[in-house]
């Protein structure tokens, strides 16, 4: 019982951090030159790794639900308020990040609990909020490619692998760094 009081608390700290990041400026994003490195799955990668599957779930979906919100009151980009309307991309990656993160990190820590463990996971929960993401545009956009890039639909592929190859490679590479010096210290106060 006092471990599920301890997750209900985490869950809310959790969901109250993706709050912030998602409605603050800059704290959830980097702006990296020309770029912008979204940090929020690590808030999700840490949630599931802490908490399980079912509460990195949780966040992930928190996380998607409001940026499917903002998408109509507050987009953060032009593109953002005709993308992120889909309930489908703006939810599904964020979502699936908690649950694929500690689902596996559930199979695999007592083989491998390792910070080379943590920095796995926090490489694949970012791979997967960019895989699935852009993905998703490609299936959902593809033929609006124009109104959204202002590229032709021929060159919407080569765009999208460019945003992965850079926004992508730069938030996999911080997530791997961050979540095993965010975890460690949280795993033993959650013990």
């Amino acid at each position: 019982m006092k471990k599920r009081n301890n997750y209900n608390v985490m869950l809310a700290m959790f969901i109250a951090l993706i709050i912030v990041q998602t409605t603050v400026p800059i704290i959830g994003n980097i702006p990296f030159g020309p770029l912008s490195i979204t940090i929020i799955p690590i808030t999700v990668i840490v949630s599931a790794i802490l908490m399980g599957p079912k509460f990195g779930g949780i966040v992930g979906f928190t996380w998607g639900f409001i940026t499917f919100i903002r998408a109509y009151w507050w987009p953060t980009s032009p593109l953002a308020a005709i993308v992120l309307v889909n309930p489908v991309i703006s939810i599904i990656p964020r979502t699936l990040i908690g649950i694929v993160v500690g689902f596996l990190y559930l199979k695999l820590k007592k083989k491998y609990n390792s910070k080379i463990l943590l920095s796995a996971m926090g490489i694949l929960g970012s791979l997967i909020n960019t895989v699935i993401f852009l993905s998703l545009i490609y299936v959902f956009y593809s033929n609006q490619s124009f109104q959204l890039y202002h590229i032709d639909s021929s060159s919407m592929l080569p765009f999208l692998l460019g945003v992965a190859g850079t926004n992508g490679v730069i938030e996999m590479i911080v997530s791997g760094l961050v979540v095993p010096f965010v975890v460690k210290p949280l795993q033993k106060i959650v013990k």
